[in-house]
């Protein structure tokens, strides 16, 4: 990979050149070049009946504030693990630079993390549900569908913000407007995902003085990277759980968060971390306070508790859902319904057994984006 990035700075002024198979239009294509977004169905769900969008390895623009993009091949991540895997953001960065982005100066890559909600439910039809809203304020948000050489296929979200913020005219912010290299740094940052084995993670922040900074002498895993981690490599909650604690977690930009984490079967569990100690919880919601019982068990914002009331009531009054009985659910807690300057920037419901999400941006609950991972595994 190194190799196939040298003399990056020598490439910027032939843009194509660094984009080697593929198409040389402007990156900022519009949806309308490629498929419409799906529009809202009188309740029809049969994955058969609708059509994904396509992507292809240039962003697309979907509307304001929300782009897509696909990746193919090797993006590094096995060596990053091999090497050390790295115990801070800035390490995750300064990785980027020397190995896939031929030494570009790390400075202002990764920018900060985040409220959020997150529940998992069984469809009527049997169907594995996990459904997602990112609490933030307004960001740039990236859907990146990844098709790694040596892990699972995956649909990932990032806030775009994050790797670009602070860039500024800089050599480096000017490189970070390119696709390709926004698609590197976006497959080491994500917030949310799923893959094709049927595994869906997220991390939500916890509002705490505390942090994780574990140091058993493991290699070191950050929040972004451990989603990563995630993605690419395990196919159940079990196996999730399993590769954690072969690592020593820090959180990104010392934020306090934790994990769900669901699978196909119907598992479904959060992963905290209290004193550096990693603690499962088996729970099909989760929000923004600790559910680990003992010394800091309910600590956290007192919405989050509400907006985790809300949830736990609905899946009380039907533990049974569609999808967009799902989408509902994450309505009914979004951001808008509570007068405060952070909005839902991005909802998702995936559909964990047919590889399928439904993506909704900025509270739009009748406007939702198709997106679906071609499956590679043999069922």
């Amino acid at each position: 990979m190194k190799k196939f990035y040298m003399g990056f700075f020598r490439l910027l002024s032939v843009f194509s050149l660094l984009l080697v198979g593929c198409s040389t239009n402007h990156s900022q294509q519009t949806i309308e070049q490629h498929a419409p977004p799906v529009s809202q169905s009188s309740g029809n769900e049969e994955s058969g009946q609708r059509q994904a969008i396509p992507l292809g390895h240039e962003m697309i623009t979907l509307e304001a504030g929300l782009e897509a993009v696909q990746f193919d091949g090797d993006y590094g991540f096995s060596n990053f693990l091999a090497q050390g895997g790295a115990s801070s953001d800035s390490e995750v960065v300064q990785y980027l630079a020397d190995n896939l982005l031929d030494n570009l100066s790390p400075s202002g890559i990764v920018n900060n993390l985040f409220g959020c909600s997150t529940l998992a439910v069984t469809s009527p039809s049997g169907d594995a549900l996990f459904g997602r809203n990112f609490d933030w304020n307004t960001c740039n948000a990236i859907i990146v569908v990844s098709y790694p050489d040596d892990g699972y296929a995956s649909i990932s979200t990032v806030n775009g913000d994050f790797i670009t913020q602070g860039a500024g005219k800089s050599p480096v912010g000017m490189a970070l407007k390119m696709d390709r290299v926004r698609t590197l740094a976006a497959l080491y940052a994500p917030l949310d995902g799923m893959n094709e084995a049927g595994l869906a993670v997220s991390v939500n922040m916890i509002q705490d003085h505390a942090t994780i900074h574990q140091n058993t002498g493991k290699p070191g895993i950050t929040t972004t990277t451990a989603i990563r981690l995630l993605l690419d490599r395990a196919a159940d909650v079990e196996e999730a759980l399993s590769l954690l604690k072969q690592y020593d977690m820090h959180a990104s930009m010392g934020m306090m968060v934790h994990f769900a984490i669901a699978d196909r079967s119907g598992r479904h569990a959060a992963v905290e971390y209290i004193n550096n100690e990693m603690v499962v919880t088996e729970t099909p919601v989760l929000t923004n306070f600790y559910l680990a019982e003992g010394e800091k068990n309910g600590i956290g914002t007192s919405q989050s508790h509400e907006r985790f009331q809300i949830l736990t009531d609905r899946l009380a009054q039907t533990p049974v859902m569609t999808e967009t009985d799902v989408r509902d659910a994450l309505s009914s807690v979004s951001k808008g319904n509570f007068g405060e300057f952070e909005s839902t920037e991005w909802s998702i419901v995936m559909n964990l057994t047919t590889g399928e999400a439904l993506y909704y941006h900025r509270e739009n609950y009748q406007n939702q984006y198709l997106f679906a991972i071609e499956r590679r595994l043999s069922q």
